[in-house]
């Protein structure tokens, strides 16, 4: 028993190890069948990546037959082009090379013609400089011939018709001056009573008192000497501030204010009122006094302006127009008021507006406007005209308004319907009896020119015509001019207002130089 079971572990045994080889065996022949199958798909592989090669090559071969084709057209393309622009280069060169040498030689020729010129005038000069030779010398023999003959020089010869001539002519004018005289002798009783009645007819006392003048009353006789000051300081402070001259006489309980400039009497006249009612009347106080009556004379003009514009029913007006327009009630032109000429060409020309169909609310601007330049004619350099025209240019009035501003005393030619009814008007408004006054007018501007003449000068900060004209009074700056230089300023402007006024009587021109210090404590 024992034995059988030991055949039959061996028989196991051997089936399992012949089990083992059976399989190595397999495993050997399938690993190398595996690898046959392998090298024959590596094989295929290889021809394939072969044949991709070659195709590829033959691929980029091709390409690079038909880049370099495409490129060597292109550069013929390109060399034809060039070629091409060369050419034309060169032609538009030589164009340009004969129209320098056509240029060159067109020149040549000038420079030719001018040589043969300077040669002509060169010769023509010579013959010119021998003939006037030639006739000094001829002239120098006929003045000694004239000279031998006559027995006197040049210069007796001179002197002796000189003086015969001079005693003609005192010899005829003593005769002209002794028919004058005996005429004017026979027509003296007659024209005497003439010029005698014309001045009367004439007088512009009361009229120059209209525009020039100012009356403050005065609440007793005692105020006019603290109006007067210490030596004089308050009323030389009133009058340099405020430019006006105070005529303080034997009137009973009255100062005067005497001053062609309206606005500038206005606010003497504010300041005198307040200082009486104050009773405070010192230099620091009149200063102080009178830039208050400055700023109310400024907010009148304002109220007074758009009152304007209200009255005449003109309205979008710029503020400074409106302000300018306030300027013109202390205004006159030959005596007549400037802002009630205004507006009384403004309701002329809206009214004939009306009639003739034109624009209504334009005619009434225009004539509103029309004198503007007036407001500031005594400031700017130019007539009333010009100023009024920039001014409307300046607050972008339209043009209809400026060119009837322009044309309302024909400094151009009306070419509208509204320019013509302004004109119009304003020959209307101002040629109604007793609207204007010529003497007025030419006073005003005696006075104006005065100033400006003292203004003119370099250093001078302000200037005030004083006592009818007949006085003209100059502040300085300190900085500017010194003591020594105040005397040839004062000669300078003698000068100038004797060469370019006429006047009569004379005009004293009053140099003064004031220096302050002030300070604050602290």
């Amino acid at each position: 028993m024992l034995h059988i079971d030991t055949i039959e572990v061996i028989i196991l045994i051997v089936a399992v190890v012949l089990i083992i080889v059976a399989a190595a065996v397999s495993f050997r022949l399938g690993i190398a069948y595996r690898t046959k199958i392998a090298e024959a798909e590596i094989g295929g592989a290889e021809e394939q990546a072969k044949k991709i090669i070659s195709d590829a090559e033959k691929a980029a071969e091709n390409k690079r037959r038909e880049v370099l084709l495409e490129a060597k057209e292109d550069a013929i393309r390109q060399r034809a082009e060039i070629e091409k622009e060369i050419k034309e280069r060169r032609i538009e060169m030589q164009r340009q090379e004969r129209r320098v040498q056509q240029k060159e030689e067109a020149i040549d020729r000038k420079i030719e013609n001018i040589e043969k010129k300077e040669e002509n005038l060169a010769k023509k000069s010579r013959e010119l400089d021998a003939k006037l030779e030639d006739i000094a010398g001829t002239h120098r023999k006929q003045i000694e011939l004239l000279e031998k003959i006559s027995g006197f020089t040049a210069e007796e010869a001179k002197d002796y018709l000189l003086k015969k001539i001079e005693n003609e002519v005192r010899h005829e004018a003593a005769i002209m001056i002794k028919d004058i005289e005996d005429k004017a002798k026979e027509d003296a009783e007659k024209r005497s009573k003439e010029i005698v009645a014309g001045a009367i007819q004439r007088c512009a006392a009361d009229h120059s008192a209209e525009v020039t003048v100012s009356v403050v009353p005065l609440p007793n006789d005692e105020m006019k000497g603290r109006i007067i000051g210490r030596e004089g300081r308050n009323i030389r402070a009133l009058e340099t501030l405020t430019g006006i001259d105070l005529i303080i006489d034997d009137t009973p309980e009255a100062v005067i204010l005497s001053g062609f400039d309206p606005i500038r009497r206005e606010v003497a006249r504010l300041t005198l009122e307040k200082l009486i009612t104050d009773g405070r009347i010192h230099p620091a106080r009149i200063e102080e006094t009178v830039e208050r009556s400055r700023k109310e004379v400024e907010n009148i003009i304002k109220q007074e302006g758009e009152h304007t514009t209200f009255e005449t029913g003109v309205h979008g007006l710029h503020p400074e127009i409106v302000r300018l327009l306030g300027k013109l009630k202390y205004r006159t032109s030959y005596g007549q008021n400037v802002l009630n000429h205004s507006i009384e060409v403004s309701h002329l020309a809206g009214i004939m507006a009306g009639e003739l169909g034109a624009d209504i609310a334009l005619a009434k601007r225009a004539g509103l406007l029309h004198d503007l330049g007036k407001a500031v004619d005594h400031e700017v350099e130019g007539s009333h005209v010009t100023i009024g025209a920039d001014l409307a240019k300046k607050y972008k009035e339209n043009d209809e308004i400026i060119h009837t501003i322009m044309a309302h005393h024909g400094d151009v030619q009306p070419t509208t319907l509204v320019a013509c009814l302004v004109q119009a008007a304003d020959s209307i408004s101002a040629a109604r009896p007793g609207a204007r006054r010529e003497n007025i007018e030419t006073y005003i501007k005696r006075l104006e020119k005065l100033e400006e003449i003292a203004s003119s000068f370099t250093g001078v900060e302000k200037s005030f015509a004083i006592q009818a004209g007949r006085e003209i009074r100059i502040m300085v700056k300190p900085e500017s001019v010194t003591d020594e230089e105040t005397v040839l300023l004062a000669r300078d402007i003698v000068k100038k207002i004797e060469s370019e006024m006429e006047y009569p009587g004379q005009i004293k021109v009053n140099v003064i130089r004031e220096l302050r210090s002030i300070e604050y404590a602290k």
